[in-house]
């Protein structure tokens, strides 16, 4: 019988049995003089001691503005030395963080505030081409007439009170600067009595899935969700006290939160943020002068530093770790991240925001060769298998559905029953929509979305595979392949390239590159060559924007496929 694509995550180092709050004082109280923060942008640098005074007092000013355990506060806000005071404070208090995309405008942030009922919002004056605060009073014009924590507003009517970073004074407004003040005894004893009655199981993190069609779901998230994941990502990189993790990707996303923040946290390691959003300059800069031994990023930020003029004026021979994650990692990136940068013991990790994120990652031992063609092994305590379309578990090294389970699948979508039992099936298991393999020694290989397989005249064609082949020329910076609609086949491939600066390169040559190498149906029809991909604050590409734009420009809007 063939060995199925099932696999369990056995390991001899037990879940945290804790929620955030009992962790946080305790690894402040280890690690009291080692440095916690530093957000270089700010010029802030917090000890663990230090950074564990500032939360307490920043929770027990959310007390004092009436916040009690349960309430939703969001916080919209670039990264900065607030969002992770305000991520560790709110859990201590057992307020459940609502993450909101900086990249959201006026009926998305109406979105998500009614959506999940919430009682506080904590925002920055404003980000890039976003002005935050103009947004939020064209939302709720009565901020201009009503005290701080008095909002009474008819298109947010759960929203009392809000809360803005920056010295200025705004209307209706708290400053953050006004919760930090020093906090009474009674309040810290408050605080703390608080602390004692939540559970590890109680929601604390609500993060919006960027869904293709639809409104955004509100992806409910526990203490012992994230702070395991946290943890058991930072065992896979080796993390350690005394580490300096550089930290550019967005903190309202699981990436910055979790596999930066709780990694950090559980290990002792120093959090790093170069900047209050990526910029290659402001990360080589960081990595060198920091010593920084570990950097997290999506491909396109670490191909961006790659290929950034100034790359060999800075010194980068302290990083020995970190995570390239978020979107297929091409193989050719994850050679040169190893070759140039020196991260020698860099993993991939792959997961979802459903399940807290990781699910799988490799270890910092694995060949180089599994570490560049796979996204490693599964994570610790969990469960994974492989299922076809009628959810039946597939043999080892068969694509199908990536299934989860286990204490990182999320408690569920906020207020939202019917889409959390399609996600969720009866015995527990996360249906991820990825296209998966597993081999046989339980390395496993993302194919793709099962949205985004092309099937050409019965072929089932992964754009992936596409994708890694085209890497290899060595014109080619990056490359993304979707299928778009077609009268003959039903679906045709469309590639399109992004040229190495410097670089010129013409459809014939890629196609010419192509012949011999790969199947002909696996040459794309259609190739065009851009300067970018549209892409989500995370760094995810989104394929649907370019299947609709190719579509336009192609004129194939018109053509029905079966």
């Amino acid at each position: 019988m063939n060995k199925l694509s099932y696999v369990n995550g056995s390991s001899d180092k037990p879940l945290i049995g804790q929620t955030i709050g009992s962790f946080f004082d305790e690894a402040c109280a280890r690690h009291a003089e080692q440095e916690a923060l530093v957000v270089r942008h700010q010029n802030v640098r917090l000890s663990y001691a230090l950074l564990r005074e500032k939360v307490d007092a920043l929770a027990c000013g959310l007390l004092r503005a009436g916040l009690m355990p349960g309430d939703r506060i969001g916080i919209w806000s670039q990264n900065n030395e607030e969002w992770v005071l305000t991520q560790f404070a709110t859990a201590k208090l057992g307020l459940v963080l609502v993450t909101i995309n900086p990249a959201y405008r006026r009926a998305e942030l109406e979105y998500a505030l009614n959506k999940v009922g919430c009682r506080a919002l904590i925002l920055s004056p404003a980000f890039k081409s976003s002005n935050y605060l103009e947004i939020l009073q064209d939302l709720a014009p009565e901020l201009a007439h009503c005290a701080p924590g008095r909002l009474k507003s008819a298109r947010l009517p759960r929203l009392d009170t809000v809360i803005r970073m920056g010295d200025d004074k705004t209307s209706g407004m708290f400053n953050f600067g006004e919760l930090l003040k020093a906090p009474t005894r009674a309040e810290l004893d408050w605080l703390a009595e608080i602390g004692e009655t939540l559970q590890f199981d109680d929601a604390v993190n609500i993060q919006f899935t960027s869904g293709t069609t639809g409104n955004p779901k509100g992806a409910t998230l526990s203490h012992h969700n994230i702070l395991n994941n946290g943890y058991f990502v930072g065992e896979a990189i080796k993390l350690r006290e005394g580490d300096r993790l550089c930290i550019p990707v967005p903190l309202y996303h699981c990436f910055g939160m979790v596999m930066s923040n709780l990694a950090c946290l559980t290990h002792g390691a120093t959090m790093v943020f170069p900047a209050e959003s990526f910029e290659p300059l402001a990360v080589l800069q960081t990595v060198a002068e920091e010593k920084c031994t570990a950097l997290h990023g999506v491909p396109t930020m670490f191909i961006a530093v790659l290929d950034h003029p100034d790359f060999d004026r800075y010194d980068h021979a302290q990083l020995r770790t970190g995570i390239m994650a978020g979107s297929p990692c091409p193989i050719e990136v994850m050679r040169r991240v190893i070759d140039r940068l020196n991260m020698r013991e860099v993993t991939i990790a792959y997961g979802m925001t459903e399940t807290s994120p990781v699910s799988f990652q490799s270890g910092t031992d694995d060949p180089l060769e599994r570490r560049v063609s796979t996204v490693g092994r599964v994570q610790p305590h969990c469960e994974v298998k492989i299922v076809d379309s009628e959810g039946r578990i597939v043999p080892r090294g068969t694509p199908g559905e990536l299934c989860t389970r286990g204490y990182s699948v999320m408690l569920g979508y906020w207020n939202d029953e019917a889409k959390t039992s399609e996600a969720i099936d009866k015995a527990g298991w996360m249906h991820t929509g990825d296209l998966a393999t597993i081999d046989e020694e339980g390395y496993c290989n993302i194919v793709g979305r099962i949205k985004d397989m092309v099937i050409r005249g019965g072929e089932n064609i992964y754009p992936r595979e596409i994708e890694e082949f085209l890497y290899r020329h060595p014109k080619v910076r990056d490359v993304q392949v979707v299928g778009v609609p077609d009268r003959k086949y039903g679906e045709e491939l469309c590639a399109l390239i992004i040229v190495r600066e410097g670089e010129k390169l013409g459809e014939a040559e890629v196609k010419d590159f192509c012949q011999g190498q790969i199947a002909h149906y696996k040459i794309p029809r259609y190739i065009r060559f851009v300067d970018e991909f549209p892409m989500t604050v995370t760094g995810k590409i989104q394929k649907y924007q370019i299947r609709q734009r190719m579509k336009r420009e192609l004129g194939l809007e018109d053509v029905e496929t079966a």
